[in-house]
């Protein structure tokens, strides 16, 4: 965990992987089975706000600072990081005389409920009644669970995975220590007091 180890690289190894299984979930599932055009289902990255949130771990050395920056961070940047992925879909294009989008004629030659037609479609329900800034609220309600759920599954972790090891001073009495800084930088006095037996 990071209080032994101080790497901070949790969110991008784990945004790593869940995108190299989504990959091979559109190619094998969508591309190789059914013959639908992978870029029509192409996975969104996170991969820039795992890396601004492992950043803000790195540099501030706290959680409690990156669940309120870094967490908040890795929500609001999802739509800028994406928009160079998906920005092509807002270009027009001429189909029997029609001026279209690339997203409206995805739309209505594959209607499927993640295209940009059938967002198209649903928007129209309840993100509206807010003055048509739906996509301010959606990145501001994500960033708030963001954080919610980080600080959520630090818990969970520290729980679960919290580290101890077992001293002996130099007059022989065990004590059991947690979550130690540098284990080889301890004095042998200091790692009884660490262990609260001065």
């Amino acid at each position: 965990n990071w209080v032994n180890y101080r790497q901070p690289f949790g969110a991008t190894i784990t945004i790593l992987a869940l995108g190299f299984g989504k990959w091979i979930a559109v190619y094998t599932s969508w591309w190789w089975w059914s013959n639908y055009p992978p870029n029509f289902v192409m996975p969104a990255t996170l991969l820039p706000s795992a890396l601004v949130l492992d950043i803000t771990l790195l540099l501030t050395r706290n959680w409690t600072l990156t669940a309120v920056i870094g967490a908040w961070m890795y929500a609001i940047l999802f739509y800028p990081s994406n928009w160079p992925i998906f920005g092509y879909s807002h270009t027009p294009i001429v189909v029997d005389g029609s001026l279209l989008s690339w997203a409206d004629y995805m739309g209505f030659m594959y209607v499927r409920t993640g295209t940009p037609e059938y967002i198209r479609m649903i928007e129209v329900g309840s993100l509206r009644t807010f003055g048509g800034h739906s996509t301010m609220i959606s990145a501001f309600f994500s960033a708030f669970a963001s954080s919610l759920v980080y600080v959520l599954w630090w818990q969970f972790g520290k729980f679960f995975c919290t580290s101890y090891f077992y001293f002996t001073d130099d007059r022989q009495r065990t004590v059991k220590v947690y979550d130690v800084f540098a284990y080889a930088t301890l004095a042998h006095g200091d790692k009884a007091k660490a262990g609260g037996k001065a």
